[in-house]
């Protein structure tokens, strides 16, 4: 996910007849976001990048392998092309305890990391009056890392033993 400065307007409150004024950044700063959900407890764990590369994508993965050291890891990804390349390849070569799973090809819905991300914008960055960039970006992980996200209804559709102690 991409965290830019310039706000997107979403929705705004007005007196009837006025138009709202809505402060809008000339700057164009932005940073990227890896994030992964784990569908059990809905805690996520989220990563600022410069960048989206297989290399980046890589060492995010490594951060999941070290905060999960002693269980497998399924990575259910869309089809980005940061997820493929040498990187990735030779990570997932290395690590017999990784998994993917590829959603199908336009279905942003299916992906519980998505919700994670329309929840967070929603929550931080839609409408925000931040006047420093480094604010917002600690504002938005913060939320990240405070606020868990279930995902009851993925226990209709997964098979059980995702959900296995």
């Amino acid at each position: 996910m991409s965290l830019y400065f310039q706000a997107a307007t979403t929705r705004a409150w007005s007196a009837v007849g006025q138009t709202p004024l809505v402060w809008v950044s000339p700057q164009r700063d932005h940073i990227h976001f890896y994030g992964a959900v784990n569908l059990r407890n809905g805690h996520e764990m989220a990563l600022p990048m410069p960048e989206q590369t297989s290399e980046t994508t890589a060492i995010f993965v490594n951060h999941l392998l070290a905060c999960y050291p002693n269980q497998p890891i399924l990575l259910i990804w869309d089809r980005a092309s940061w997820h493929k390349g040498d990187a990735m390849r030779r990570l997932l070569k290395e690590h017999p305890r990784l998994e993917v799973v590829h959603f199908p090809p336009a279905c942003p819905d299916l992906n519980p990391q998505e919700h994670v991300w329309s929840r967070a914008r929603a929550a931080v960055s839609h409408n925000h009056v931040y006047s420093d960039f480094a604010r917002l970006k600690t504002v938005f992980l913060d939320y990240l890392s405070n606020t868990l996200f279930p995902f009851t209804w993925l226990s209709q559709y997964a098979p059980p033993i995702l959900f296995e102690v």
